[in-house]
Formats: structure tokens, C-alpha cells, sequence
């Protein structure tokens, strides 16, 4: 099996080389072919057959720092699992920079689930390690997969400060350093005296990062310190002319302690915590020749398929080819294309042109290694990449990603369960936020995905407001299905499901008047202007007890 994730980094490097070839062109045909190829050995190896499944983040950015998220994940994770939830992501369960109230991105210590009496509390944000454990424990019996949510790229809140050697590089410019080599004094010490060695025994010192952003000796200026000696990592984001460094003391993702580390980590993660795979964070600002190297090892150590999903936030397809590349397809990327053109059409008032919803998405180019989402804890309001997706339009989202054929959705948890928080805006401003719970209409679109999105996908993208698409069933969910949705005004589409002279209903409940197909297994299929409607076999429905 690894020979063939060799195979397209080799195709991958070699296009690199090419001077005359443009690298993230070529990579997203690279990965097409290979994806193509390879489909049927790379479902094998997941083990996913006729299935469809649906991730859900389960957090945002303002989940109540009570401590008692692990105890409500508890409470709700029989729910669910009934409505079709078959995998969590759920939130960096490390001690952060900020103790009680971090959100996981601040990281002090990975091995700190909520353990030891260190930042200033025990518990983390969301609780305590044994409710993490009983949490995980509870849903891996209900049949949903857990993930857990990895930041690699930095530590944060260091116990000591120590004297080093580094070179100042201008923050817009990592390619104009701002003067020679000095020594500078950081806080890059960690010891981690609250769990002495428990679970891990390596000390962090100056020599296991590669920059910093902050010299206590100079403190005015302004720079990104760079240990002397020390290179910015290859294969990342341009951004700024090398956008290795993020925040906090970047990891030298190339020292071999370090490398080693984050591999213990990973072995702990799946021994002791129980998780079935890993969200990557912030893979933009790391080699991603790292991530090839990690999960193969740690499949190799597990001795199965691990679920893998890399955050790179970028709207550019071709940047995210280039590093799916990179890293040998061997893991999957969330779809940042497609909620920028769910966040376009919702903010055009029935003047986006719909046929184009999937044009430089993943889930168009490279849907076997899509992670589609319709938002996420940093696009909503208030947040660092805010570019909210409105409410009116997410069950047309939502119902592009979950009956779709193409890609592994993901629910976030406000357009589940809503939500309601304040925060200070870029103004400096205070806003009450109110997000709206979709829950009535997602549990509907679960209930179609799980019963019904299968088989041959016809797709109808041919009027500028009005689009839809039919799912024809398989052999083990023989069942049709019809999916018609509209961003102006009401439309109506002729499209064939194969079932001759079948009632069908409206499963969101719009529209209440059947329509029955003709004799070709061909009907005029109806949906209201700003909405979407499912039309499944009325028979089917009664079988699973839903009546209109």
C-alpha cells in the first residue's frame, strides 16, 4: 500500500522540478490521475463500502468554558448516533496558554488532557481528563469515530526563559532580516513541573524550536527571531515569503527529538486516549514531508487506517493540490473553496450563478480526500477568518454536502445547536452574536443521507438560481432520491431517479403536495426560492416511520 502514496509524491516532486510546469496546476492533475487509478484500492484500505458517513466539529470558538463540554458530550452522544452522527472532531483537549478558558490553540502541554494542576487549573476548558476519557469511551461504543484536534506548530506559556543565539527577520518579509545574529532571550523553556514526567519525559529547551517572536532583552522591537543556525522550514505557505512561523515558539519540525516526540504522542493519542485518527492544524505553517513521515508511522504502528484531515486555509485549489501532494495523499483536507462559495452565494441575494457552487472546490477535483464543511470555529462571527455563511442559505449548503456523492460533510456544532456569545470585533467594538440551531432540518438531511444518498449521481447544474442533482440507489439502499434547490425564486427541473410511477414526498416538509414520476422514471421536480427539497420514495418513508 505504500508504494503507491510513493508513487504520487515521486510524480509530485518530479512536476516540482519542472521548470516549464506550473506546480499546483500540475499537482491537482497528478492527484486527479492518481485518485482516478487508485479509487478502488484507497476505498479498500479505509474499509468504507456502501457508506456514508458525517463528521461533526463538535465545539466552536465560544463553547462555554464551564468544564463541563466532556460531561454535555456524554449526555448527548446517544442522540447523535441516532440521527446519523458517525464521527466527532472534538476540540485540542491539551492545557493551553490560557488555563480554564483556552480553546486548545494555545499549547503548553499535549500531555495534559485535563490531569495535571498546571496554568492555573487542572481541568481544561472543557473538563477533565477522566470526563474526556468516559466521553470518548461512550461514543467509540455507539459506533462514532473520535478525532482528535492536533496542533503541532507551536507551544505557548513556557515555564522559564533561556539566553540563545538568533538572527531578527522582518514579520512581512521572512527573507530581510533585520540585522546580524545577537543574543536574545525568549521564553522557550519547558519542564512541565505540574505532571514531572508522567506520560512523557522530554524537557523542551531553545534548540527544539526554529523562531520565535519575542526577545525579553529588546523588547520593542518588533521581529521574527530566528535561532542562528536555524533554517524556516521548506514546503509551506509563501505567505510573507515563508510562512513557517505562526505564533509562540515554532517547532523545528526537522529536530529529531522533536520528530520523535510528536510520533510518542500520536502512539499515547491512539493506546491511551482511544481515538480513531486526527485533525491537523495550521498545516500551512509546516513541512508537510513531516506529515507523510508521521502518518505513515503511525499507521504502521497501529496497524490500521487512521482518519486524517489537514486544516490549510486557502481558497486556492492549486495551493491545496500542491501540498495534498506533498504529503502523498495520505491525508484528507478540508474543503476551504467550497465555503467560500457557499459564503459568496449567501451574501448575493439570488445573484450567484449556481452551476458554478462547485468550481475549484475540492469536492469537484479531488473528492476522494474532500472534507467538506459549510463553516467552522474560525470563519464565524467574530473570528480570525470570519465569512459567515447566512442562515437562509445553509440547508442549501448542508444539502449539498451531505447528499452529494463526493466528499466526508461536516455539521458544525452552532448550525446544530445554535449558539450565543460576546466578543469584541476588529473595531473594538462589543457584539452580541446569535447563531441560528438548524437542527429540524439537518436531523431531515441525515435522515436522506443515511437512508438514501447512494448509487449513480445525475447532476442537473443548468440554470443560473435553480440546480439539483438524483441519487439513483445501490444494491443495499435501492431507494431514489431527487434533490432540487433554488438561491432566487421557486424552479422546477425535469430529472430522471430510474423509478417508473413512484409517489415521492418532500422529506424537509416544504412542500406538501407528492409528485409522482412518469412512466420513464422521469418527473418535474419542485422547490420553493431560497430553499431545498428532497424528494425520496413515499413507500420507503413509511417503512422507516415517517409520515407526511
Amino acid at each position: 500500500m505504500d508504494a503507491i502514496f510513493q508513487e504520487l509524491r515521486d510524480l509530485v516532486l518530479e512536476a516540482e522540478r519542472d521548470p516549464e510546469r506550473d506546480t499546483g496546476e500540475a499537482a491537482v492533475a497528478l492527484l486527479r490521475q492518481w485518485l482516478d487509478t487508485h479509487t478502488e484500492t484507497l476505498l479498500s484500505k479505509k474499509g468504507i463500502g456502501d457508506y456514508n458517513g458525517t463528521m461533526m466539529q463538535w465545539f466552536h470558538w465560544y463553547t462555554p468554558a464551564d468544564g463541563q463540554h466532556w460531561n454535555r458530550l456524554l449526555a448527548e452522544a446517544p442522540a447523535l448516533a441516532k440521527a446519523g452522527i458517525t464521527g466527532l472532531w472534538l476540540p485540542p483537549a491539551n492545557k493551553g496558554i490560557g488555563g480554564a478558558n483556552d480553546v486548545g490553540y494555545g499549547t503548553y502541554d499535549l500531555f495534559d488532557l485535563g490531569e495535571f494542576d498546571q496554568k492555573g487549573t487542572v481541568r481544561t476548558k472543557y473538563g477533565t481528563k477522566g470526563e474526556y476519557l468516559a466521553g470518548v469511551k461512550l461514543c467509540r461504543d455507539l459506533g462514532i469515530q473520535i478525532y482528535a484536534d492536533t496542533v503541532f506548530n507551536h507551544k505557548m506559556a513556557a515555564d522559564f526563559e533561556e539566553d540563545f543565539e538568533a538572527i531578527p527577520f522582518d514579520p512581512t518579509n521572512r527573507y530581510n532580516p533585520l540585522g546580524d545574529a545577537r543574543t536574545i532571550r525568549s521564553w522557550t523553556g519547558f519542564t512541565f513541573p505540574g505532571r514531572n514526567k508522567l506520560h512523557s519525559s522530554m524537557d523542551w529547551h531553545w534548540w527544539h524550536f526554529d523562531s520565535v517572536d519575542y526577545n525579553s532583552l529588546d523588547p520593542g522591537f518588533k521581529a521574527i527571531w530566528r535561532m542562528k543556525e536555524k533554517q524556516f522550514e521548506g514546503n509551506v505557505d509563501l505567505e510573507s515569503g515563508n510562512y513557517d512561523y505562526l505564533m509562540g515558539c515554532d517547532l523545528d519540525i526537522n529536530h529529531p527529538e522533536v520528530r520523535g516526540e510528536l510520533k510518542h504522542w500520536g502512539e499515547w493519542m491512539l493506546d491511551h486516549v482511544g481515538v480513531d485518527g486526527f485533525r491537523l492544524d495550521a498545516i500551512k505553517h509546516i513541512n508537510s514531508d513531516f506529515f507523510s513521515d508521521w502518518i505513515q508511522y503511525l499507521e504502521n504502528y497501529a496497524q490500521r487506517d487512521l482518519f486524517i484531515v489537514g486544516e490549510y486555509w486557502t481558497y486556492d485549489i492549486n495551493t491545496l493540490g500542491w501540498y495534498a501532494g506533498n504529503t502523498a495523499g495520505r491525508m484528507c483536507m478540508f474543503d476551504a473553496p467550497l465555503h467560500n462559495n457557499f459564503h459568496r452565494a449567501s451574501r448575493a441575494s439570488g445573484k450567484f450563478d449556481m452551476r458554478t457552487i462547485l468550481d475549484g472546490t475540492l469536492m469537484k477535483e479531488m473528492p476522494l480526500l474532500a472534507v467538506t464543511l459549510v463553516d467552522n470555529h474560525d470563519t464565524q462571527p467574530l473570528q480570525a477568518l470570519e465569512s459567515v455563511v447566512e442562515s437562509w442559505f445553509k440547508p442549501l449548503a448542508y444539502g449539498i454536502i451531505l447528499l452529494r456523492r463526493e466528499g466526508y460533510p461536516c455539521i458544525f456544532h452552532p448550525d446544530y445547536y445554535g449558539a450565543h456569545y460576546k466578543d469584541k470585533g476588529r473595531d473594538g467594538n462589543e457584539y452580541e452574536i446569535w447563531l441560528d440551531s438548524h437542527r429540524a432540518i439537518l436531523d431531515k438531511l441525515l435522515l436522506a443521507r443515511k437512508h438514501f444518498a447512494y448509487g449513480d449521481q445525475y447532476d442537473y447544474f443548468d440554470h443560473y438560481n435553480t440546480i439539483g442533482w438524483t441519487r439513483l440507489g445501490s444494491k443495499d439502499h435501492p431507494h431514489s432520491m431527487a434533490v432540487l434547490m433554488s438561491d432566487g425564486g421557486a424552479g422546477s427541473k425535469w430529472m430522471e431517479v430510474g423509478k417508473p410511477n413512484t409517489v415521492f414526498r418532500d422529506l424537509t416538509g416544504v412542500i406538501s403536495e407528492p409528485i409522482t414520476s412518469n412512466g420513464d422514471g422521469w418527473a418535474e421536480w419542485r422547490c420553493n426560492g431560497g430553499s431545498v427539497s428532497v424528494w425520496v420514495e413515499e413507500s420507503a418513508l413509511a417503512a422507516l416511520g415517517e409520515t407526511f
